[in-house]
């Protein structure tokens, strides 16, 4: 019996095929999110804007997600995750053409949010199908990859968006070019995309029918998410995440507080996502690796470890006067490394303490709401409090003092993850045991 239940990982055919077009389906998510972000200073400058304009841009963007992210992956379990991605992901591009014509902060902050409520689908569900297209010894590099090459070919394409800002109209013919390649990427996620199903990946699961697999998502099973230790921790440790606002306000950052022009502030964007791209890989790789090394302390290590990184790569890149933006741009590569090192490792931890059916709602959880609403009150904070005591002070205390009391936060995690990964896998053993006593 016990070689019956230890089977090989199972191999889901196509799958990095199937992961490079939900790769492109998040880079041009996070290209449209970011466009406003990285063109904010000729935006304000068009529209007549303060800074804290960015803050209730980026916040609403985000708080919209709360609510509709956990709704998109219900949506996904009743219909299906391919036609919520169509539709979610790709067709909604049409919101960021109509936002490119706005013509004042309202309507600008209309379209926005419809267009963000949209792309909260992207994260929670493409997180989850990951999970069912790699196992547990690949997943660290699946998702370290995935956020990497996004990251890289943002790196990429930000100077390029920068360079929008010396073009008449450059940001409205920014949203309506992303938004009409979104709506052609949702048509290709249509043709091609396979899904492979709730838990394929899974060894314990492998011969199941789909929906032996697929289990059983309910709205109590889901809150019981809540009761696990490690998810919990994790969860804070996103509201400590305050890093997340150097995306947000890294360019406008360099405009307001050294003279920068924001093109020449763009270019940071570059080693930013470089850095980020190195990080992903890095990190997944890493991740991996300590899984092997120390299975019940490795990865909690690799995350503490890339919070600290952080926090020191913040205080050179973002508090000292440098006269050229040579020295911010290397500062911001080493800020991205740390930071890409995250998903690599958090992404593939949620994945190994819940349960197939349940991640998508523990993603929708982590991400659509948790991260969201932590994003959101740095960035309404960071606009607000930036226009009142400057955003220098606000950088050091929420991208250095916070990171630092995140990665001593993450100490909590090294007694119950194992603890919470090995409960996981005792059900997933379990659950094959039953099959068979009702097969034979």
């Amino acid at each position: 019996m016990a070689q019956t239940i230890e089977q090989p990982p199972v191999g889901i055919r196509g799958r990095w095929r199937q992961l490079s077009l939900l790769g492109g389906a998040m880079l041009v998510d996070s290209t449209e999110a970011s466009l406003v972000n990285s063109l904010f200073p000729v935006i304000r400058q068009a529209l007549g804007l303060s800074l804290g304009a960015l803050g209730i841009l980026t916040a609403a963007g985000k708080i919209v997600g709360v609510v509709t992210g956990p709704l998109w992956v219900w949506a996904a379990r009743r219909w299906s995750r391919k036609g919520v991605l169509v539709l979610a992901t790709g067709l909604w591009g049409v919101w960021g053409i109509a936002a490119g014509f706005s013509q004042n902060f309202a309507q600008l902050l209309v379209f926005y949010t419809i267009l963000a409520a949209g792309y909260a689908a992207a994260h929670p569900i493409i997180t989850e199908v990951i999970g069912d297209l790699f196992d547990d010894s690949a997943r660290g590099r699946a998702v370290g990859l995935l956020y990497g090459v996004i990251a890289l070919i943002g790196s990429v394409l930000g100077p390029v968006k920068g360079q929008l800002a010396n073009v008449d109209d450059g940001w409205r013919w920014g949203l309506w070019g992303v938004g009409a390649f979104n709506v052609l990427l949702g048509l290709a996620i249509w043709v091609w995309f396979r899904d492979p199903g709730t838990g394929a990946a899974e060894r314990q699961l492998a011969g199941l029918d789909p929906a032996a697999r697929a289990g059983e998502l309910t709205w109590g099973r889901a809150l019981a998410l809540l009761r696990i230790p490690s998810f919990l921790i994790l969860l804070g440790s996103r509201m400590l995440s305050g890093h997340l606002l150097v995306g947000t306000f890294g360019v406008v950052y360099l405009v307001d507080v050294f003279g920068f022009s924001t093109a020449t502030a763009s270019v940071v964007l570059l080693p930013f996502g470089v850095g980020y791209f190195l990080g992903n890989i890095a990190g997944g790789f890493a991740g991996d690796w300590a899984v092997r090394r120390s299975p019940r302390y490795g990865l909690v290590a690799v995350l503490q470890a890339a919070q600290f990184g952080f926090a020191i790569a913040a205080v050179l890149g973002t508090q000292i006067s440098y006269g050229s933006i040579v020295p911010f741009a290397a500062f911001f590569g080493l800020m991205g490394a740390m930071q890409g090192v995250n998903p690599g490792v958090n992404r593939p931890m949620v994945m190994a303490i819940t349960p197939p059916e349940l991640r998508g709602a523990a993603f929708a959880i982590y991400i659509s709401i948790f991260e969201a609403i932590a994003w959101a009150a740095f960035s309404l904070g960071a606009g607000f409090l930036g226009d009142l005591i400057g955003l220098r002070q606000v950088f050091l205390w929420v991208l250095v003092v916070l990171m630092v009391a995140n990665g001593l936060f993450l100490t909590l995690l090294y007694r119950p993850y194992a603890r919470d990964v090995a409960r996981v896998q005792a059900d997933l053993d379990a659950r094959r045991e039953d099959w068979i006593r009702g097969v034979h």
